[in-house]
């Protein structure tokens, strides 16, 4: 999967429509470079291509925005539909796991 990048300044407009699950992070974190590989490796099922954003968050680039949602422990995984969070899911999680909370948003 193609993971996109977000950045502070825009990130209110990246997440404000539709389903987007955000990967907080941070290049030191060895959990996050295997949240990340999980991430890439994830191949989204065909009905949920095009309505879903998967993207990334360094949390060093942007410490307001991690505050602003409590990131307290990374990796830190939020899931947001139309820029609200619905699920916060911290730790390493596995793909189906992951999958299964994007589908849910869906419906």
């Amino acid at each position: 999967m193609n993971l996109e990048h977000f950045e502070a300044p825009t990130f209110a407009d990246a997440i404000a429509t539709g389903v987007t699950l955000v990967d907080f992070w941070a290049t030191w974190c060895g959990p996050c470079k295997m949240q990340g590989a999980i991430l890439e490796k994830m191949e989204l099922p065909a009905e949920m291509e095009g309505k879903v954003r998967v993207g990334k968050l360094d949390i060093d680039k942007a410490p307001l925005v991690a505050a602003q949602y409590k990131v307290q422990s990374i990796p830190t995984l939020i899931l947001f539909k139309d820029g609200q969070p619905i699920e916060t899911m911290v730790g390493l999680q596995r793909a189906d796991v992951i999958l299964s909370k994007l589908a849910s948003a869906l419906q």
